[in-house]
């Protein structure tokens, strides 16, 4: 029962933060050159973007095990 109502609560917390943010940027190393003491990296940066439906989905979700579970009570 708790694990129901938690789950419920963290699926609407996600789709809140995917509505807010909408995705999030990584970096990576691609090359790296050492010469002496002198080292060079260059970073590529990522962007992942995550489509608000996803967000709206995991609200109804989440907002459906809720009032689920509490009908049952």
């Amino acid at each position: 029962m708790k694990s129901a109502k938690f789950f419920g609560v963290l699926l609407i917390a996600v789709g809140l933060l995917i509505m807010v943010y909408g995705g999030f940027s990584y970096s990576k190393i691609v090359n790296t050159a050492k010469i002496g003491s002198v080292e060079l990296d260059v970073k590529e940066k990522n962007n992942v973007y995550i489509p608000i439906w996803i967000g709206v989905v995991s609200i109804i979700a989440g907002s459906s095990i809720l009032l689920i579970k509490r009908r049952d009570k």
